[in-house]
């Protein structure tokens, strides 16, 4: 049901432009990864599912609005307790794939920022793990959703990507995270592809843009376990 909310919402409140439809496959297994710009970036990528969608997403959303965090309780999305591991969560996420399923993950572990940022390992792990392939999604627009605005409505752009992989990584320790770390980058580099340049962050090929990035990819839960940073923001 909250799926197919999607298209009479965005149709509402927004002018949503939709590419790469195509690319879509009818069934899993399957990664749906894609830049987080947005707390609504997951009700996007609902609107382009064909199938029942398992979300990994944080318990604890400190950039979300108070009125928008019943939703992910709707959905039951599969909670990362983000500063611990949270390795229970990764057992499950493997297991939807590993049974055929379809599992949606944003691999930079959260929205703090509105430029591309390195991915935190956890998709990579997935994808190597499972040997999944991967959906990439480019997503823009979302943050101009809200607040709305009598008689404007946001534009909206969700490009989908073709697939790639499977990927393995080997080793153990350091090693593997050194293998780990590139596939991270491989996959964001196939979603840069598919947002502006100059949202690429990290991966853009202009030095400036770059430049620009610096400091974004401080992850906030580095030194925190999820739930604290909440306390931090409230």
């Amino acid at each position: 049901m909250l799926r197919q909310l999607t298209r009479p919402a965005f149709a509402l409140l927004t002018e949503i432009h939709i590419s790469g439809a195509e690319n879509v496959p009818d069934k899993g297994p399957l990664l749906v990864v894609g830049n987080h710009f947005s707390f609504i970036d997951p009700v996007a990528v609902l609107r382009i599912a064909r199938w029942p969608l398992e979300f990994m997403a944080g318990a604890h959303p400190p950039y979300a609005p108070t009125l928008s965090l019943f939703i992910p309780g709707l959905w039951d999305v599969l909670p990362l307790y983000r500063g611990t591991g949270s390795t229970y969560a990764i057992k499950n996420a493997a297991a939807v794939l590993k049974q055929g399923g379809v599992l949606g993950i944003f691999p930079e572990g959260g929205n703090w920022a509105e430029v591309l940022r390195p991915a935190r390992p956890g998709a990579a792990f997935l994808a190597s793990l499972t040997g999944a392939p991967l959906l990439p999604v480019g997503l823009h627009g979302l943050n101009d959703v809200f607040p709305l605005r009598l008689g404007k409505r946001a534009r909206v752009t969700i490009n989908i990507g073709k697939l790639f992989g499977p990927f393995r990584a080997t080793g153990h320790g350091r090693e593997r995270r050194v293998q780990l770390d590139e596939i991270g980058h491989e996959i964001m580099r196939h979603i840069a592809d598919l947002i502006p340049p100059e949202k690429r962050g990290h991966y853009s090929d202009d030095p400036a843009v770059r430049a620009a990035a610096q400091g974004t990819e401080v992850y906030p839960w580095a030194d925190k376990v999820e739930g604290e940073i909440l306390r931090e923001v409230h």
